[in-house]
């Protein structure tokens, strides 16, 4: 043991002797990342990154740092080059990941791992940060002094740069994220210890008891089908369809598609298959991943209330655990972590409910803090709902990580939509960022005739060159006393809407993100009332009410657009099954401006009267399976999915980490939060509230209620002087994505939401 002490971490008003030995630090780090990487058939190497990763920190500059003496120390790459030099190609996964513990992967390129030379690190990177030792061979004569061996080689590393290029970076990711997940929790054990030289690590998240679960759901099922008010055939179509689900989870792990109709039970029946499935196969968890924050605090409620008889009241959200931005906020002005919060951070639970967004872009992710919880989905099964919402430019290189997590890792990976895109025509493009390719088994074995018995509509198609004007479409609406009327853009809403209020016609309401989520909550529940009681109730809405919003009218209008849209209409029609059969009118508006939102819309719209044209009205049936491969095939034909090549593809096949995550959004719009003044004194007290405090994670949570989004406008947009950035605090620096609005409060209407003047439209999507 060397008789100098060099230490990893102090402790704030603490002598050196409560410091953190740096040879401690490192066995810790090494002991969690090995035990993370026995998941990933990586632990030699997780345990060696783990021993590698600080041992910059021997550096005196390091250990002055500590001190205060000196600032701007590079600790990491040191371990990173050690890495390179000593283990080779075995190597260069483990030297991305320890470069890539504070810094964010980079590239794994000889020209980009050349950079690490210690000697020419001054003349490469000049402005940056300083290493902390260039005499590597020290480094390690410091480390083997202090009691650390290190292994002479690397074996059974599971990434190989000969690898397609998606499961390569997967491979590193998951070893970066054993790495750093391991430091972080290490680290933390060491600052939230009391005594000195001790460790007090979190209490990790619950297990996933499968067996328990099962049982207490289905209990829970058969009560709520007992409680139903669906009609008879609706009750067993949901009961086929949980039958189906649990007999398929008897399949080996792998890729997975469930392709069932609306309104027929698919959020149980896919958490029963995950569950069963867990059960026969040891896995470890379950990841439910959703497109939209309504509908994950929606299946939140469901899960939690089917599984409450599972854990005690007060654990719900460590068992149940959602996660997106927002989530996991303490109440009143404590920001201190709760467990929810902590076990959030590396998905350490047995149930988690998050964001595709958050999902996804991590899987693409170079950073800590997003990566660390990756190598939890390691022997688990992740269920994405509404994947019909995944944009057609990151289907390729989304289908290919997934793949390869499933087929490397253990993992089962569930495709589940009332439309199931055909991702099985992009298998040649996946291939050749993912051996395993893209060839999923279907849960339900014969989907036709699942979706024949929940046939609960019939749409009426336009006919060719048949358009409808507003004034002539709110006639039709005024006409019938409950309708559902759904519209491609928020002007088209608007316009439609004043339509209708200029007839008289009673029991209007509107929805659109024009509308805070406050507002159009209680506008839903007031279209429930209306609709349960037999009262009037003429609902103009935009896409935003067709996925994961219950509603159900006797007859639905939707303006022409994407098939799978017209399809999600469809399911607010009818949706109990209550009637003989529901209408719906699909119709072109006579308008001479824009017809559809910007991106991909309108080209799968065509797409749709396309094969209106071809298959003619009988010809195009929603209710038919086929119909939808028909429909996404000629839709990726037409737009080049498979072998287009994007900003995302092009940096993987350069292996550039953080490239690809720039690159790859979900969401590409850039959008600022807003708050409205729908309620004038909930809008006032979180006026005042941030700008005596700043923004905070519980101002947040309380004011997304009554938010907005608008795309950022720029600085010579009118709309621009109407938006008040909110204070970070302490400070003069504002946020970036939080604003308030300072127009006429009158420009946010009770029906329509915020309505700018004339000339700010168009700032407005």
């Amino acid at each position: 043991m060397s008789t100098r002490r060099y230490y990893a971490h102090t402790k704030k008003g603490r002598p050196p002797d409560e410091w953190e030995p740096l040879h401690e630090h490192l066995h810790e780090v090494a002991r969690l990342a090995e035990e993370f990487g026995r998941w990933l058939g990586c632990p030699d190497e997780a345990q060696t990154a783990g021993l590698l990763h600080d041992i910059g920190k021997y550096g005196d500059l390091f250990q002055r740092r500590l001190r205060g003496l000196e600032r701007g120390i590079d600790h990491w790459s040191p371990g990173a080059w050690v890495a390179l030099q000593r283990y080779q190609q075995s190597g260069v996964a483990s030297a991305l990941a320890i470069q890539g513990h504070h810094m964010g992967m980079q590239q794994a390129a000889k020209d980009a791992l050349a950079l690490l030379y210690p000697a020419t690190h001054a003349e490469r990177h000049p402005e940056g940060p300083r290493l902390s030792s260039s005499d590597t061979q020290q480094l390690l004569s410091l480390l083997t002094a202090d009691g650390i061996a290190l292994p002479e080689r690397l074996d059974g590393t599971p990434a190989s740069l000969a690898d397609p290029a998606a499961a390569y970076m997967l491979d590193v990711r998951m070893l970066f994220s054993a790495l750093v997940d391991a430091d972080f929790l290490a680290t933390e054990a060491h600052f939230a210890a009391t005594a000195p030289g001790g460790k007090s690590y979190r209490e990790p998240g619950p297990a996933l008891d499968a067996d328990a679960a099962l049982n207490v759901l289905t209990r829970h099922v058969q009560g709520v089908a007992e409680g139903s008010d669906a009609a008879d055939e609706v009750r067993r179509l949901r009961g086929y369809l949980l039958e189906a689900c649990l007999a398929a989870a008897d399949g080996l792990p792998g890729l997975f598609t469930l392709t069932a109709p609306t309104g027929s039970g698919k959020t149980l029946a896919m958490l029963a298959f995950a569950l069963a499935h867990a059960r026969k196969h040891k896995l470890r968890r379950v990841v439910c991943v959703l497109p939209y924050l309504t509908i994950i605090e929606q299946t939140v409620r469901v899960y939690r209330e089917a599984l409450a008889g599972l854990y005690p009241a007060d654990a719900a959200d460590r068992y149940v655990l959602e996660h997106h931005s927002l989530a996991h906020v303490t109440d009143g002005d404590d920001d201190s972590p709760n467990q929810a919060r902590l076990l959030a951070e590396n998905w350490d639970a047995p149930i988690i409910v998050t964001t595709t967004v958050q999902c996804l872009e991590s899987l693409m992710s170079s950073t800590p803090s997003r990566c660390r919880k990756l190598h939890r989905l390691a022997n688990s099964v992740i269920l994405f709902d509404e994947v019909q919402s995944l944009p057609q430019r990151l289907a390729v290189p989304t289908l290919a990580t997934l793949s390869h997590l499933s087929a490397r890792y253990g993992s089962t990976v569930l495709f589940a939509t009332a439309t199931q895109p055909a991702f099985t025509h992009l298998d040649e493009g996946v291939r050749c960022l993912a051996a395993s390719g893209w060839q999923p088994r279907e849960l339900v074995p014969d989907r036709q005739r699942l979706f024949r018995r929940a046939a609960r509509t019939r749409v009426h198609w336009p006919g060719t060159g048949a358009a409808l004007s507003w004034p002539d479409l709110a006639q039709e609406l005024a006409d019938r006393p409950q309708v559902l009327c759904i519209v491609n853009l928020k002007r088209h809403a608007i316009e439609l809407t004043e339509q209708l209020a200029a007839r008289g016609a009673r029991g209007l309401l509107h929805l659109s993100t024009n509308m805070c989520p406050a507002h159009r909550a209680l506008t839903l529940a007031d279209a429930g009332r209306r609709l349960k009681s037999g009262s009037p109730c003429r609902l103009v809405a935009t896409q935003c009410v067709e996925a994961g919003v219950d509603v159900d009218f006797p007859e639905v209008f939707r303006a022409l657009g994407p098939l799978d849209a017209v399809a999600q209409a469809a399911g607010r029609c009818n949706r109990r099954g209550l009637r003989p059969e529901g209408p719906v009118h699909v119709f072109v508006p006579d308008e001479a401006g824009r017809l559809y939102p910007d991106g991909g819309y309108g080209q799968a719209a065509s797409v749709t009267l396309s094969l209106l044209r071809e298959l003619g009205p009988d010809g195009l049936d929603i209710n038919d399976p086929l119909v939808f491969d028909r429909y996404y095939r000629d839709l990726y034909d037409i737009a080049n999915v498979a072998q287009a090549e994007t900003g995302v593809t092009k940096a993987m096949k350069v292996r550039h980490f953080e490239c690809v995550d720039h690159a790859y959004r979900i969401i590409e719009q850039d959008a600022v939060n807003v708050l409205v003044p729908w309620d004038p004194d909930a809008f006032a007290a979180l006026d005042r509230e941030v700008q005596a405090e700043g923004i905070r994670r519980a101002w947040v949570a309380r004011a997304r209620a009554h938010a907005i989004g608008l795309f950022r406008p720029k600085p010579h947009d009118p709309v621009a002087s109407l938006l008040d950035p909110v204070p970070l605090g302490g400070g003069r620096e504002m946020a970036t994505d939080w604003s308030i609005y300072r127009g006429d409060p009158s420009d946010y209407n009770d029906l329509l939401g915020l309505v700018l003047p004339a000339q700010q439209q168009c700032v407005i999507g």
